[in-house]
């Protein structure tokens, strides 16, 4: 008969068989954290070009304010064929697109399909999609008042500017960016804010836009500091892209102010794992370390991230840098974005693959957000086979069927009644 040790080492052999092949996958994913000589030598001439300095770099409006939005500026940092050149040109007639100079140093310039330049630069493909709507959230139809946007009981968001620090083509609020940057107005806000006022149910408030973190401290205080004074308002959270794509904004000075309004909570969006930098993870770490629990929602894109092993690698890189995986988001259907779409058995083989292959801090809720705005819906791989009176049907991890004995529940309050 075997002993417990030689059944265990059996064990781990199997268990072993289950990752040499993400390991071997892994190598060839290229990741930030590994690629700093990479970027720190664009960085290099990204401000030999810009003829700035190393300051100017941490520098975050000096970010905001060198986007290269312009085809001719964006040819001097990485190859473009006379084709993409056209092809951008013709994009930049319709939609708006802009990329500061740390994003542009993550991009592989002589990739054509590396993910960063996919997520960043526009290609013909934005103007093939003439059926998708611009607004498949129906947000315009969910906005009681001011710049809200309500799809929930308890809960509902302020969109306060439309201003990022770099353009993402997968945006599902492109409608908003328009071509000028423009934060919502104060008496829109304020009317937004005597909404909530007025609606005790509401104790939950997320601000996003755009991107909140291209305000200033003041602007982002004043918004913070009147939801705090709404007594039924229990927590705020802030949707923000700036730990990914522009690190340089989370300051000292924003720290300590946004210390002062727990309980505060921050979402990002990290689709990659190459986005996960030396960079944006000190950023990430001064939010965590005044207390700001971080969270992901990651988008399933097409070329980015609709991969098994891509999707695993970027959740355990985040928890590294301090960030909760928390929703992988099916891509919307909004127009000039379609080809980033996936179907969504790549979101539940995704799911699948992370169940049981790593550790339940880095599986997120694979969310398909319902159109018109009827709101998020999980979606996961089938693990309840079937179920009867007195046992369910189980799948483990590993595709083995179990029959699981489900006992009734007995009242409690019942039970310990003394007779």
């Amino acid at each position: 008969m075997k002993t417990k040790r030689e059944i265990s080492l059996e064990r781990a052999k199997v268990l072993k068989t289950h990752i040499t092949d993400y390991l071997e996958a892994k190598k060839f994913i290229p990741k930030g954290l590994e690629k700093q000589d990479e970027i720190s030598r664009r960085k290099e001439g990204i401000l030999t070009i810009l003829n700035a300095s190393e300051s100017d770099w941490d520098n975050w409006h000096w970010q905001l304010k060198n986007r290269i939005s312009d085809v001719k500026d964006l040819k001097k940092f990485i190859k473009l064929s006379d084709q993409n050149i056209i092809d951008i040109a013709k994009v930049s007639e319709v939609y708006r697109w802009s990329i500061n100079p740390y994003y542009l140093s993550l991009i592989n310039e002589d990739d054509i399909y590396d993910p960063i330049r996919l997520l960043a630069v526009p290609t013909k493909f934005e103007l093939d999609d003439k059926t998708s709507t611009l607004d498949p959230m129906a947000e315009a139809y969910t906005n009681p008042s001011g710049a809200i946007t309500r799809r929930y009981p308890d809960r509902l968001i302020i969109n306060i500017t439309n201003e990022c620090a770099m353009y993402c083509r997968h945006c599902q609020r492109r409608r908003n960016i328009g071509s000028v940057d423009k934060a919502i107005s104060k008496s829109i806000i304020e009317e937004s804010l005597e909404y909530i006022r007025e609606n005790q149910e509401i104790r939950d408030v997320l601000l996003t836009g755009g991107d909140p973190f291209t305000l200033s401290n003041q602007s982002i205080e004043w918004i913070l500091k009147q939801l705090k004074n709404i007594p039924h308002v229990e927590i705020i959270r802030i949707g923000t892209r700036t730990p990914v794509t522009m690190p340089q904004r989370i300051t000292d000075e924003l720290c300590e102010m946004l210390s002062k309004y727990h309980p505060l909570y921050i979402n990002t969006q990290f689709n990659h794992p190459m986005e996960v930098t030396e960079e944006s993870k000190v950023a990430c770490e001064k939010l965590a370390n005044i207390g700001i629990p971080l969270g992901n929602q990651a988008v399933l894109l097409n070329g980015i991230n609709n991969d098994k092993y891509i999707m695993r690698c970027l959740n355990q890189e985040l928890l590294k840098i301090r960030v909760r995986p928390y929703y992988i988001f099916h891509a919307k259907k909004v127009r000039g974005t379609r080809h980033f779409n996936t179907s969504v058995e790549d979101g539940l083989e995704i799911m699948k693959n992370l169940r049981g292959y790593t550790s339940g801090l880095a599986i997120p809720t694979y969310i398909i957000n319902a159109p018109l705005g009827k709101g998020k819906t999980p979606i996961s791989p089938k693990y309840l086979i079937s179920q009867e009176k007195d046992y369910v049907v189980i799948k483990t991890w590993e595709g083995e069927k179990i029959k699981y004995e489900n006992h009734k529940t007995i009242d409690i309050k019942k039970r310990l009644k003394y007779k």
